[in-house]
């Protein structure tokens, strides 16, 4: 006979996961994979306990699975993408241009604006980290910003407009969860998302003055050019293809089709201007661009990129998957959530409890559409009978569920961002800077009820 586990049974499985993965992580600097799936064996073993079926399970994790195959596929493309966009001298063209138009002093702003720009055109923090943040990283590390610090301000950026976009898909999946409209979705999110924004951009700002001023190792710069010269044909035609993948996003083409496209065109440009032939398009496909120049900075902004290179993640995101298919099924959420919704008395408590589930579902389920749907559909009564507007609780769930998911190493996103930029989200998890400051102004937002919109009163629930 089947039933509910208790709190105590709940969190078992949970504190074991948080356990494993710090010891396996921290101490010994394993992946996560096999640490997710011993803790997907303990969530198991707990769920026969409570007279669950294997069969049960097994059909959680492929239902949960499931959602996550378009985003498997659009990782194994973009790492086609940036394997073809190498050897097809589409990022060595924008790294060349970027070293000679940024400066070192103001290079974390602009870094941030321009992903920004881009994400919001796009709706898409993947689309925008695996076209130009790929190239701005490489012109960070040439101009000697710490790479961890690079990737936090292309992550702000990217984020920002995954969060404010039309385009985007946790946009417009916030909004329907909590019962809101798009725009008036949107509109409200201005008041915790323009302070958090502008405290980044402050503060990318203050750091880069470090570099102002800063002697250039202006040889290094002029051999990197020197050997981008010599290794591929440099033209402006090259910006082509990341233009027109962007214009195809913001166009609302299908997100596989149009990155596939950019892949396409990324073949076509390596044969047609950098006279590659098939086998070496191909491997770059595959198992992306070799860089062989003999200058070790050249080969390894170069080196990267290829289907192959996606596999480490894909892998993550089934066992991480499988572990949460298998905890939503015998109920150990919904036996955590509920205690939680006790401690919602206040608006600031329950603003701050939705914030923890957000991030709680990010790091046990995980995956941010699902971090914004569980605690969306939790929630949302408790808020109307608190006489809170939708759009409160649709603001709380961007705030959290969206800008969280990329800081944790084995959710769908974070595990993205660190195969696709190479820099593993807890070393760039404190530059990060809107992602961090987005929850936090939520949650002083619930306390001093700043944002907070009520509703009429023949609107609330009894």
């Amino acid at each position: 006979m089947k039933r509910k586990p208790t709190l105590v049974e709940a969190l078992l499985p949970i504190v074991f996961l948080i356990v494993i993965i710090a010891v396996g992580i921290l101490k010994y600097g394993a992946d996560p994979q096999i640490p997710l799936l011993m803790a997907t064996i303990v969530a198991a073993a707990l769920g026969k306990y409570l007279g669950y079926t294997w069969s049960e399970m097994e059909k959680g994790i492929v239902e949960t699975i499931l959602p996550a195959t378009q985003a498997i596929l659009i990782q194994m493309i973009i790492g086609v993408i940036i394997g073809t966009w190498i050897v097809a001298g589409i990022v060595p063209t924008m790294i060349y241009y970027g070293l000679q138009i940024i400066s070192p002093g103001f290079f974390l702003l602009a870094t941030t604006v321009l992903c920004s720009i881009v994400s919001l055109a796009t709706g898409s923090s993947w689309t925008t980290a695996g076209t130009v943040g790929i190239a701005l990283l490489g012109v960070g590390e040439v101009l000697g910003i710490p790479t961890a610090l690079t990737a936090g301000a292309i992550i702000s950026g990217a984020y920002f407009g995954d969060k404010l976009s039309p385009l985007s898909d946790t946009t417009n999946l916030a909004a329907a969860v909590s019962g809101t409209t798009l725009f008036e979705h949107i509109r409200n999110m201005m008041k915790t998302t323009i302070p958090a924004y502008c405290i980044a951009l402050a503060l990318y700002t203050g750091i880069g003055l470090r570099y102002l001023g800063r002697e250039l190792n202006t040889e290094e710069i002029y051999k990197l050019l020197h050997i981008l010269e010599q290794e591929f044909v440099i033209n402006p035609v090259l910006l082509l293809p990341p233009i027109l993948v962007i214009l195809m996003v913001a166009l609302k083409t299908p997100a596989v089709p149009g990155l596939t496209l950019g892949g396409v065109l990324g073949a076509i440009f390596a044969f047609v201007i950098q006279h590659k032939d098939f086998g070496a398009i191909l491997e770059a496909s595959q198992y992306g661009y070799k860089a062989t120049t003999g200058y070790e900075l050249a080969d390894n902004l170069l080196s990267r990129g290829g289907l192959q290179s996606m596999m480490f993640t894909v892998s993550l995101i089934i066992v991480a998957m499988a572990f949460g298919g298998v905890v939503e099924k015998i109920k150990v959420l919904e036996t955590v959530e509920e205690r939680l919704v006790t401690f919602t008395k206040t608006t600031g408590s329950l603003v701050l409890t939705t914030v923890l589930s957000c991030i709680f579902c990010n790091a046990t389920l995980p995956e941010q559409y699902l971090s914004i749907l569980i605690p969306g559909r939790m929630f949302k009564d408790r808020y109307r009978k608190k006489g809170l507007d939708p759009r409160v609780l649709s603001r709380i769930l961007e705030d959290s569920g969206t800008m969280t998911s990329a800081l944790i190493p084995w959710n769908t996103c974070g595990a993205f961002m660190y195969a696709t930029l190479g820099v593993y989200p807890f070393a760039y998890l404190p530059f990060a800077f809107f992602n961090l400051l987005s929850p936090l102004i939520a949650i002083l937002s619930g306390f001093f009820g700043v944002g907070i919109i009520k509703l009429e009163e023949e609107e609330r629930l009894d």
